[in-house]
């Protein structure tokens, strides 16, 4: 492991950040949830709101699939979502619905903004709120070909951060 000259947790919470944060709101999965630190973590994402029954740390199932990001990971939790959406796109965030609205971007054409984003993800069953939809500046949508019509929520917040971060990356 030394070889691949990885941070330690220390040096990673002072190295900068692309300006992405990802909001889980009313995530069912504790598995999920550890999956998305991860996915933090490995693409040095700034943030990760934890948004109304989604669990937060220390629960056993976050730290089984994190691996220890959730000491890496700057977090919080907030009661509800569309409060912080209304409350992050006043301080000048751009936020966008990982969801398949009727004006929804595709994930491919997806221009990153500027300044900095935050992506909601949303409940395994139920997606993400019309009412946090709502106050969301867009939605992005990841095209499915099949059958099934979504996909896990950890593997589509890996699809959607993996691009992302290239479009800040590029910069």
């Amino acid at each position: 492991m030394a070889e691949l000259n990885r941070l330690s947790t220390a040096e990673f919470k002072v190295t900068s950040k692309i300006p992405v944060s990802l909001i889980l709101d009313d995530i069912r999965s504790a598995n999920n949830v550890g999956s998305v630190f991860r996915t933090a973590d490995c693409f040095a994402l700034q943030h990760v709101y934890l948004c109304g029954i989604t669990a937060t740390p220390p629960h056993r199932d976050i730290l089984k699939t994190a691996l220890g990001a959730t000491e890496s990971v700057s977090w919080s939790h907030h009661e509800n979502c569309t409060d912080l959406v209304k409350q992050l796109r006043a301080e000048g965030t751009a936020v966008h619905a990982l969801e398949q609205t009727h004006n929804s971007a595709r994930l491919k054409d997806f221009v990153s903004p500027q300044g900095s984003l935050a992506v909601v993800l949303g409940n395994e069953v139920n997606g993400v709120g019309q009412s946090v939809i709502d106050e969301c500046d867009g939605a992005i949508e990841i095209e499915q070909f099949g059958t099934k019509h979504s996909l896990n929520v950890a593997v589509a917040t890996g699809m959607v951060v993996y691009e992302v971060a290239l479009g800040y990356r590029r910069r």
